[in-house]
């Protein structure tokens, strides 16, 4: 099936690499972290991790407002669902992690905006937490992290993209030293990933 983001992907960049995609878990809740560098990300990722490759939508989790005008009713239509990053409502808490008890996938930027500096930067606390009330709850949930990366710092028409899968993680324990040694763990790995889809288009001549 050619979904929306196969027709754009495939008429703006002349090559989508995926790299990784066997660690993604066919089963059971999945909070997918990835790294944020471009909103072409909005589409890699239902690409690469979609319904056609996972059996499961990708159900972005994005701020207030990347869900207004134009972009927000695109956004919506790729399952995303708006959060206040600085007080995140119940409602949209209650609403991942009822995602996540029927099984589905969500997807939080932990870096919470777009940054292009290439360097990991201090993650958000809402990814590490909203795991963990989610274990609370008896939901088993893994969290993948993800590197994207492009052959320019900004896209262009006829680059190249990639995307990489690291290995699940889990978070272990609660209160507030949990989540900071979780983070610190997964922005190493996503940061890994991301080195790895950035040698795949060229912009790492050494591999990581």
């Amino acid at each position: 099936m050619v979904t929306t983001q196969d027709i754009v992907l495939r008429h703006y960049f002349r090559e989508r690499i995926v790299l990784g995609q066997d660690n993604l878990p066919k089963q059971g809740p999945v909070l997918l972290a990835p790294t944020h560098r471009s909103r072409w990300d909005a589409l890699m990722l239902p690409m690469a991790a979609g319904r056609r490759v996972t059996g499961r939508d990708c159900r972005f989790m994005v701020t207030l407002d990347e869900m207004k005008g134009l972009q927000g009713w695109f956004l919506h239509r790729l399952g995303c669902f708006p959060v206040d990053q600085v007080k995140p409502s119940l409602t949209s808490l209650r609403y991942a992690i009822d995602l996540m008890a029927d099984g589905q996938q969500v997807v939080v930027f932990p870096e919470g905006k777009i940054n292009r500096s290439e360097e990991p930067i201090e993650l958000y606390q809402g990814l590490a937490r909203l795991a963990q009330l989610a274990q609370n709850q008896n939901i088993d949930v893994q969290i993948v992290p993800v590197g994207l990366g492009y052959s320019e710092v900004i896209p262009k028409a006829c680059g190249r993209a990639s995307i990489c899968f690291a290995e699940p993680m889990k978070i272990l324990g609660t209160g507030r030293e949990a989540v900071k040694s979780f983070n610190a763990e997964l922005s190493k790995q996503m940061h890994a990933a991301e080195q790895a889809a950035l040698h795949a288009v060229g912009r790492l001549k050494k591999a990581p």
